[in-house]
């Protein structure tokens, strides 16, 4: 099946880029959601490896003293990642692409502020990263495209040789999370998706509670992404172009990686257990058609020609390989606190997130929770003990951003293998159309594909 794909295949998934293609208020249509109820019981659901491909677990990067970069897409969340790279050591920019000129003009303006060189432009149009990711000075190939430009731009790189990451959702259907896990294979590449909430404060050390033994044996995490877009997904600029026109073609959770990943590696997904169900179910759509109405009074806008499908809180429950379970939900149309949840609960006690607050048996105060604080000084994560003063000041979204950043050009540097790899990408991702599935089917269970081909049980490296 996946052997089969090519960039036309790809490309008619993908929405084209959108500043500086849609008109003002309007968004460039999307094509039909590939994915259907009966999909993911094709006997070719799960294709097995192609002879001469090799599985990327636990393969560590050549060392390299100098990382050059190729970076896709330079809007806002591209040039904050440009920033943490440029306060990196042994960093270089290589090359920049966008189809606004404007943009990638501002990107080459922050590298020659920092001292660096200038680097080259591709900016010709949707397909000019072809030629970006085709040099043979880049080491790594990042985008930060709107979503359906991810898989393209990644199956590019990978077809070039390149390593390469990005931001989430890795892909959007199980057609194209696949390509990747094959495409990755078959380069002997690594296709990462630069989750930056594992790299938070709070994530890195409740990680190291967790395997510490702090709360026993996991038996339950929660994950989400609640965080009231409203604003942002009706402005006729940046992502109000592209993001709000999702909300018209899927119902399901739109967004699964954020609070995900770092359940996924408290509970070790891919390296020991896996996810092998889940079950959705979604609230009916309300907040973006009455922010529409609050928002946009003139009725001759081209919003009011959408309408909205995507219902505004998506539960879903996953079961993992080991009996244990994860609730994972998604609300980006209501006014709510921001919220990733975040939480773990095992045997010995349980860590709850938004506020922090910690339960372990037999603490002072009775069976109630208190300060996470306590454990700071034996369980900060030494990325933090080490880099946190400096993630503070220069890194995005309280120094995570920094903190990932920084990780990957040192394994890069140091020839070690990533923290993640493209079956984290694949899986993390897959919750967007198994949900959409499950909530179609009347929330019927759908089966999560096994990504690593069998090799989950087997320790990483």
């Amino acid at each position: 099946m996946t052997d089969s794909l090519n960039r036309r295949d790809l490309l008619k998934q993908a929405l084209v880029t959108g500043a500086g293609v849609a008109a003002a208020g309007a968004l460039t249509p999307l094509p039909a959601i590939a994915e259907s109820i009966t999909a993911f019981a094709h006997p070719e659901f799960e294709p097995p490896r192609a002879a001469a491909a090799r599985s990327m677990r636990g393969v560590p990067f050549a060392p390299r003293e100098t990382v050059r970069f190729g970076i896709v897409g330079t809007g806002l969340r591209g040039r904050s990642v440009l920033s943490e790279l440029l306060a990196i050591d042994g960093v270089r920019i290589v090359a920049v692409a966008d189809i606004v000129p404007e943009k990638a003009a501002r990107a080459v303006k922050m590298c020659t502020d920092a001292g660096m060189g200038a680097p080259a432009t591709y900016t010709n149009g949707d397909l000019d990263f072809e030629r970006l990711v085709a040099r043979d000075d880049i080491d790594f190939v990042y985008t930060a495209t709107p979503w359906a430009w991810h898989v393209p731009v990644m199956l590019a790189a990978l077809r070039a040789g390149k390593h390469c990451g990005t931001e989430c959702p890795a892909g959007t259907t199980m057609k194209d999370l696949w390509a990747l896990v094959d495409a990755s294979e078959r380069a002997e590449r690594h296709c990462l998706q630069l989750e930056n909430c594992n790299y938070g404060y709070n994530e890195m050390l409740v990680n190291r509670m967790v395997h510490d033994g702090v709360f026993g044996e996991v038996q339950h995490g929660s994950a989400a992404y609640i965080h009231d877009l409203r604003r942002i997904l009706f402005e006729d600029k940046d992502e109000g172009l592209w993001r709000r026109h999702w909300h018209t073609r899927i119902d399901g959770n739109l967004y699964p990686t954020h609070g995900l990943g770092p359940v996924a590696w408290y509970m070790d997904l891919n390296n020991g257990d896996r996810m092998t169900r889940l079950v959705s179910m979604s609230t009916a759509e309300r907040g973006l058609s009455l922010h529409r109405e609050a928002t946009v009074p003139d009725r001759a806008d081209p919003k009011w020609k959408e309408r909205y499908v995507t219902g505004d809180l998506n539960t879903s429950l996953i079961q993992t390989a080991k009996g244990r379970t994860i609730l994972l939900q998604h609300d980006v149309s209501n006014p709510r606190p921001y919220s990733r949840l975040n939480g773990v609960a095992g045997t010995k006690g349980v860590f709850e997130d938004y506020p922090p607050r910690i339960y372990v048996e037999g603490q002072a105060g009775g069976e109630r929770f208190g300060p996470i604080d306590a454990w700071k000084a034996s369980h900060e994560h030494p990325l933090w003990t080490n880099i946190g003063e400096m993630a503070r000041k220069k890194g995005g979204h309280g120094g995570m951003d920094f903190v990932m950043a920084w990780r990957l050009v040192q394994c890069m540097r140091e020839g070690l293998v990533p923290d993640f790899d493209v079956y984290d990408a694949a899986s993390w991702s897959a919750p967007l159309p198994l949900s959409q599935m499950s909530v179609a089917a009347d929330s019927a269970p759908m089966r999560f594909p096994d990504f690593t081909r069998g090799e989950w049980s087997k320790p990483r490296a």
